[in-house]
């Protein structure tokens, strides 16, 4: 009951701790907070440490003492540690300055909404959240806390990417784009699971470590099981958000943003192979259609995943790339694919081909290239990554790239494909509204069942 009231307080008087949203010294390192240290937490960690622009003075883990997290702690040693947010953040709050956040999706909204409501600047993993309403809720508060800094971990934001889509859509050469295929046909975690199921799995032993009320968050009605934990929980929809919430911000980002898609009117899940109430389809396609946008024409995106399940591919394709900085999945190396994850993109005059994370455009065919070359711009280089970059933001010298009024809309996007894969049905979506206009269930959806006694104030802004 005193932990509750602690956070509560901390959360209602935000003012308290907004000197922490100032910009530091030049000299200065980020006091940084570490939430999820196992994982891809660990790696997180440690791209943001490598920078040597960061302090780590706090480490938090509701599994403090498993295998994955040895490692982060044999490094610091003498950086205190907690199983539960909402205690580091009563305890140190006034010290931290920065948090990383590299937890499963679906808790990521509370941890956020907390530190954001004490002045302490967020970096979050991709999606933002699980849910509609929770990311419409982090970009409420973004607004509320302006010298707030926030940033969503899809790294390739801050690499080649990023700047040479913004230079050839500046210059022209990127322009009346009417479709986009992405595509991640790699296999996933739960491929081969029985798609008949008509329950969770069964309850199983507790881990001595781990503290299983803490990883609910605000979520409800679940007991441990080991199929939920250590990136497991990403094949489940009470948990996850699928390869589509896993790859989408990693392939689409930059479509997103510079042909100003913001959200669909429509997604139409048009396969779903092996789709069951639980976990995610084996294969997915999905249509999600955008209006004219200013003098941009209507453009639909189609989305394949499933590992027999490709998108039509273009005369003159070439082979297609595997960007080398992709982060390993935890269960083993990436393994090569029929197509490696990636994009095609459909103007009226050009083709282009892309990868995921920071690989670059090119024009397809060959020819077509060749001819085009004299034509294209020079593309600037990053001045930082992305985690360089959002610790510089939280210095005042940069603006972060994807902070939550960019990657706010690109993961409302996903949630709305997600609640076309769980329901299997026909999404019609009013943009201006916000909400579903076709299916009481789905618009019941963007907010999703209410949180657990304890974490209804988090959904306050």
């Amino acid at each position: 009951m005193k932990q509750a009231m602690l956070a509560s307080a901390a959360v209602a008087a935000p003012g308290i701790l907004m000197a922490n949203g100032k910009p530091l010294k030049a000299g200065e390192k980020v006091n940084l907070a570490c939430i999820g240290i196992g994982n891809r937490g660990a790696e997180i960690i440690q791209a943001l440490y490598k920078t040597g622009l960061a302090n780590i003075v706090a480490l938090c883990d509701v599994d403090m003492g498993a295998p994955h997290t040895l490692d982060t702690l044999k490094q610091f040693p003498d950086v205190p540690r907690f199983q539960d947010f909402r205690q580091m953040f009563d305890k140190m709050g006034k010290k931290i300055e920065a948090v990383s956040i590299g937890v499963p999706d679906f808790s990521h909204f509370p941890i956020t909404m907390m530190a954001m409501g004490l002045g302490i600047h967020v970096y979050v993993e991709k999606p933002m959240a699980r849910t509609f309403n929770e990311v419409e809720l982090m970009m409420k508060a973004a607004k509320k806390y302006p010298k707030v800094v926030t940033q969503m971990g899809n790294q390739g934001h801050s690499e080649a990417n990023y700047f040479q889509f913004k230079a050839w859509k500046e210059a022209g050469i990127i322009k009346d784009v009417t479709a986009v295929t992405a595509h991640m046909n790699s296999s996933r975690r739960w491929h081969g699971w029985d798609t008949n199921i008509k329950n969770f799995p069964a309850t199983e032993p507790t881990p001595d470590t781990l503290d299983w009320n803490v990883w609910q968050m605000q979520t409800q009605g679940h007991t441990y099981n080991k199929d939920f934990v250590n990136g497991q929980w990403r094949c489940w929809f009470d948990f996850g958000m699928g390869a589509l919430g896993d790859w989408g911000a990693h392939t689409l980002d930059t479509v997103h943003q510079f042909l100003d898609l913001g959200l669909p009117y429509e997604v139409n899940p048009v396969k779903l192979t092996g789709h069951n109430n639980f976990f995610y389809p084996t294969s997915t396609t999905l249509s999600f259609k955008f209006p004219k946008r200013g003098d941009m024409p209507p453009l639909e995106v189609s989305w394949y995943d499933g590992v027999d399940n490709l998108p039509p591919i273009p005369a003159g394709y070439g082979v297609s790339g595997l960007d080398p900085n992709i982060p390993p999945p935890s269960t083993g190396a990436i393994k090569p694919a029929k197509l490696n994850p990636g994009k095609i993109i459909y103007s009226k005059e050009l083709t282009f081909k892309g990868g995921s994370h920071g690989s670059t455009l090119s024009i397809i065919p060959e020819e077509k290239a060749k001819e085009m070359e004299s034509k294209l711009p020079v593309v600037p280089k990053s001045p930082s990554n992305h985690f360089a970059n959002f610790l510089l933001a939280c210095k005042g010298q940069e603006q972060t790239r994807s902070p939550f009024s960019i990657a706010g809309p690109l993961s409302q996007m996903f949630c709305l494909g997600v609640m076309a894969q769980w329901t299997g049905s026909k999404i019609e979506f009013d943009r201006e509204k916000k909400i579903v206009t076709n299916n009481k269930h789905a618009n019941d959806l963007l907010v999703g069942p209410p949180p657990r006694k304890g974490w209804e104030q988090y959904y306050k802004v």
